[in-house]
C-alpha cells in the first residue's frame, strides 16, 4: 500500500502507529506501543494515493469529511509524531513538487488589495456573521478574547494569565508616555487597546476590517467605560492618515502577504512620528521564504502567508526604519494552542450547532496541526521593535540582567539537550550589552 509505505518513512525515527485500510488490512508503520497502539483508518479506498500525491492538503480533507478516523489516540498525537519524526523537511516528494508550483501560483495571484484584504479578513473573523462571536468566545481567554500566542511565565499558568502578561510584554516595548498617540493595526478585539490606554493615560486608536470585531470593541470600550479614551474604525492600515507616537500590530502581519511587506513598512513609516517606536508581533517562520500550508491557506487563513525573518529585514531597511530589538518567542504558542484545542473540543457540540460536524473537524485539524507545527516544525513569533530615530533605542530589557530573568530566559528559550551548557549560556548573556541570544546565535556561538 502506497500510503503505509509514507508512513514508514515518516515514522523512521522513533513511534509509530498501526494503519487499517478501507478493506481492513493492516500496516505496522514504524515502531508503534504494541499493547497500545495508535491506530489510523482510512474509510475510502481512494485515499491510498490521494494522501500521498498531496499529503498536505488531502489528509485534513479527508479528516474533514470524515473519511478518516483514529483509535487509541487522537489527532493530535498523531500529528505530534508525526512531525516529531519529519522535522523541517518535507513529507514526499510529490508533495514537495505540488507545494512549489502552488506556491509559484500563489505568488503569482495572491494581491491583498484594500478590497481582497477586506473579504479576506471577514471569511475568518467574521465567519457565519453573528454566530462568529459566539464561536470564538467557547475557546479564547474570558478576559480579552486575545487569538495569539500567550506569554507563559510559569507551567501551571492560565490563558487568561499568559495573555496579560503578553500584552504587559508588548506594552513595556512600547515605553508609552501619558499623553501620547497609540495605534493598534488589525486590534482584533480590543484588548491590547484597552489594557494600553488604562496603564498609560493615552488616546488609543484601533482598526480592523472585521465588522464584528470594530462592532464589538465599541460596545466593549462603553462598557469599560474607556470610550472617551479609544476609538475604533473598520479601516485598512493604507487608509490612515494621521501620525502615532507608537504603533502596534499583533498577529496582523501574516495576513499582508509578500507582496505587501514593502508597502506595510513603507506606511508604517509615515504613520510614525520622528521619535516613533513601533512593536510588530508576528508568527513566522524559521525556514526561508517557501510555500503557505495549502490547508490553511484555503480553509483558514485565506491571503495569508506567515513570513520568514529574511523577508522582513529587507523592507525595514529599505524604508528608512531601525529595527531595535528582535526577539524570538518559541515554546508559548504550542501551549497556547494545545489550551485552545482543548476548550474547543470541549465545546464542540455547540460548535457544531453554529455550523455543522465537518466545520467542527476542520478547525480542530486546524488547531491541533498549528499546536503540532509550532512545537516540532518551523513556526515561531517574533517580535520586531522598529524605530524611526537611531538614538530613541531603548535598553527594554535590562531586567532581564537579573539572575532569576535569566534563568527564565534559558529555561524558556533554551532546547533541552543543551541544559548542560546553559550556564555557559548565562555568562553570555550576562556579559554583553544584548539581553537576548536567539537559538541561531547560540548554535554559532558553539557550533
Amino acid at each position: 500500500m502506497l500510503f503505509a509505505r509514507l508512513l514508514s518513512k515518516i515514522f523512521n525515527k522513533k513511534n509509530g502507529i498501526v494503519l487499517i485500510d478501507s478493506e481492513g488490512q493492516k500496516y505496522i508503520c514504524g515502531t508503534p506501543n504494541l499493547n497500545n497502539p495508535l491506530t489510523l483508518k482510512l474509510l475510502k479506498k481512494e485515499l491510498n494515493w490521494k494522501l500521498v500525491l498531496n499529503p498536505d492538503l488531502n489528509f485534513p480533507e479527508a479528516y474533514m469529511r470524515g473519511e478518516i478516523e483514529f483509535e487509541n489516540g487522537s489527532l493530535l498525537d498523531f500529528l505530534n509524531m508525526a512531525f516529531e519524526n519529519i522535522g523541517h523537511g518535507e513529507i514526499n516528494i510529490s508533495g514537495s513538487i505540488v507545494k512549489k508550483i502552488l506556491h509559484a501560483w500563489r505568488f503569482i495571484t495572491n494581491y491583498n488589495l484594500p478590497g481582497r484584504s477586506k473579504f479576506n479578513a471577514q471569511s475568518h473573523y467574521d465567519i457565519g456573521g453573528a454566530k462568529g462571536e459566539s464561536l470564538y468566545d467557547l475557546f479564547l481567554d474570558k478576559k480579552h478574547r486575545q487569538y495569539s500566542c500567550g506569554y507563559f511565565k510559569k507551567d501551571d499558568e492560565s490563558l487568561e494569565d499568559a495573555q496579560q502578561n503578553k500584552l504587559n510584554h508588548i506594552i513595556r516595548k512600547l515605553d508609552i508616555k501619558s499623553g501620547q498617540r497609540v495605534l493598534d493595526i488589525g486590534c482584533g478585539w480590543g484588548g491590547m487597546v484597552y489594557e494600553i490606554a488604562r496603564q498609560s493615560q493615552c488616546e488609543v486608536t484601533g482598526i480592523s476590517l472585521s465588522k464584528n470585531q470594530i462592532e464589538y470593541c465599541k460596545r466593549k470600550a462603553k462598557e469599560l467605560k474607556l470610550d472617551n479614551q479609544v476609538s475604533f474604525e473598520l479601516c485598512d492600515y493604507r487608509q490612515v492618515k494621521d501620525q502615532f507616537d507608537r504603533v502596534v500590530t499583533v498577529g496582523f502581519m501574516e495576513h499582508l502577504g509578500r507582496k505587501f511587506h514593502k508597502t506595510f513598512f513603507k506606511t508604517l513609516n509615515k504613520l510614525m512620528t520622528d521619535n516613533g517606536i513601533a512593536l510588530c508581533h508576528t508568527i513566522g517562520s524559521i525556514n526561508p521564504p517557501g510555500p503557505v500550508q495549502p490547508f490553511i491557506q484555503k480553509h483558514i487563513f485565506k491571503g495569508g502567508v506567515v513570513p520568514s525573518l529574511s523577508e522582513l529585514i529587507k523592507p525595514i531597511e529599505s524604508n528608512g526604519l531601525i529595527l531595535g530589538d528582535i526577539e524570538f518567542i518559541i515554546k508559548h504558542y504550542d501551549k497556547t494552542l494545545k489550551i485552545w484545542l482543548e476548550r474547543f473540543l470541549k465545546n464542540k457540540e455547540k460548535v457544531k450547532f453554529l455550523y455543522n460536524k465537518e466545520f467542527v473537524r476542520m478547525w480542530e485539524f486546524y488547531l491541533a496541526s498549528c499546536s503540532a507545527a509550532f512545537k516540532f516544525r518551523d513556526l515561531v513569533v517574533f517580535q520586531l521593535q522598529i524605530i524611526k530615530n537611531f538614538t530613541k533605542i531603548l535598553t527594554i530589557t535590562s531586567e532581564q540582567k537579573t539572575e532569576r530573568s535569566i534563568n527564565s530566559l534559558v529555561n524558556s528559550y533554551l532546547p533541552k539537550y543543551l541544559f548542560r551548557q546553559k550556564e555557559n549560556f548565562k555568562t553570555i548573556i550576562s556579559n554583553t550589552d544584548i539581553y537576548k541570544i536567539t537559538i541561531i546565535n547560540w548554535f554559532r556561538l558553539n557550533g
